[in-house]
């Protein structure tokens, strides 16, 4: 009998080691193949583009179907011969009510931003040599009490022209074809968007109408493989996730919808030109925490900078207002304390994840960190009570003899 269990043991330390070194070999693999793995992992990404599109509108959309298909339950609620029909019927009016939404999201934006986006950019190509010149006259003007000033200027003009015309003649003119030829690639890659769109409200439907059997699946998966107290953990955990990202985001979007309607509006009565452009841009950036502002902000200022500087000046004073609206106000009304975490937090969060993963990596940054943050501080409390230590708030020892309490989980992800 001894003779068996040491032979059982010794089978378990040669497992161990066995997937032990398999891991380092994996890893180290990888490490010497990275370029490879990341080609792989684009083209993979590339052929998943339309589920994720899928994934992404089914979980946005998820507060519209689930409120529709309730209702018509309710609305329905009779004997149970008919519940399985009447489940069908709520079920098709929730799909039907997520599709009508994203279709007048996307008519909104198609009929309403883009042509008059279009009409400000036309204008704007159209007006900036004229705006330049009188900007620069305009400045010569100011200038006349200060000649030696007046003249570094002059200079600095004359340069900037003599750039300008000798990059037009000799660089963009001959490379004229290569720019047509990225532009049929910006209209392939317009074409194979629509397309992947498509195909993922197909993949959102899908998604919708079967995600209590995949909260189920995911649910027997993990108390199969791992202990119940893990799996508790685990599934908790995917609570917290969804809380945390779906109110921080949907609540960002609100905030930034409000943000653009009230700039649009503000800046038509204040009569400042490329409002709606400018208004776009500002709501769009504003999705993204602590830099949105000045990424919409400067670039709108230097574009009403042209037509007139004092206008110029007006909007960066009302964007200043609104910022502090947003940040004081209107921010904290609708997200509240949805992540909680700190300022700092936030702007580390924004600029790792932001270069790691672009322009999503900051929109999605601070979340993730939340979620982070959420799993390190749930790890080490396990680890706390694994040794029965108690801390004060300042991290000294109240108690080393102190049991764990029964209830700890084993570490959630860790």
């Amino acid at each position: 009998m001894k003779h068996k269990r040491d032979w059982e043991q010794q089978i378990k330390w040669g497992v161990t080691a066995f997937l032990v070194l398999a891991s380092i070999s994996v890893i180290a693999t990888i490490i010497m193949n990275m370029g490879a793995v990341r080609d792989g992992i684009g083209k993979l990404m590339d052929i998943l583009t339309p589920i994720i599109y899928g994934a992404v509108m089914a979980y946005l959309m998820t507060p519209v179907y689930n409120t529709v298909r309730d209702w018509i339950e309710r609305q329905l609620k009779t004997d149970r011969e008919k519940k399985a029909k009447h489940t069908w019927v709520a079920k098709a009016a929730g799909t039907t009510a997520a599709i009508l939404m994203l279709t007048c999201i996307a008519v909104g934006l198609v009929a309403m931003i883009i042509p008059e986006i279009y009409k400000s950019v036309i204008n704007l190509i159209d007006t900036m040599p004229a705006n330049l010149t009188d900007s620069y006259d305009r400045l010569m003007r100011l200038l006349e009490d200060y000649p030696d000033t007046r003249r570094t200027l002059e200079q600095v003009y004359d340069k900037l022209y003599e750039f300008l015309t000798n990059f037009a003649q000799n660089t963009l003119i001959p490379n004229i074809q290569n720019y047509m030829s990225k532009l049929g690639t910006g209209i392939w890659s317009a074409v194979t968007f629509i397309k992947n769109a498509l195909i993922g409200i197909i993949v959102m439907v899908y998604i919708l109408n079967m995600k209590e059997r995949l909260k189920v699946f995911v649910k027997r998966v993990h108390y199969a493989i791992l202990p119940r107290k893990t799996a508790e953990a685990f599934i908790s955990e995917y609570h917290y996730i969804n809380t945390v990202f779906f109110g921080f985001l949907s609540g960002k979007l609100v905030d930034s919808l409000i943000i653009g309607v009230l700039c649009f509006i503000a800046l038509s009565a204040m009569r400042m030109p490329y409002t709606m452009l400018v208004s776009v841009l500002v709501g769009v950036t504003n999705i993204i925490p602590f830099f949105g502002p000045f990424i919409g902000a400067i670039p709108s200022a230097i574009l009403i900078l042209f037509v007139s500087p004092v206008k110029s000046l007006e909007f960066l004073v009302f964007i200043l207002i609104l910022q502090q609206f947003d940040g004081n106000i209107l921010g904290p009304k609708i997200l509240g304390n949805s992540t909680g975490v700190s300022s700092f937090e936030v702007l580390f969060s924004i600029l790792l994840f932001g270069g790691l993963f672009g322009f999503v990596g900051m929109i999605i940054g601070v979340p993730l960190w939340a979620v982070l943050s959420d799993l390190f501080e749930r790890w080490l409390n396990w680890l706390l009570g694994r040794k029965k230590l108690v801390l004060d708030k300042n991290a000294a020892v109240v108690s080393d003899g102190h049991a764990p309490d029964a209830n700890t989980p084993d570490p959630p992800a860790l």
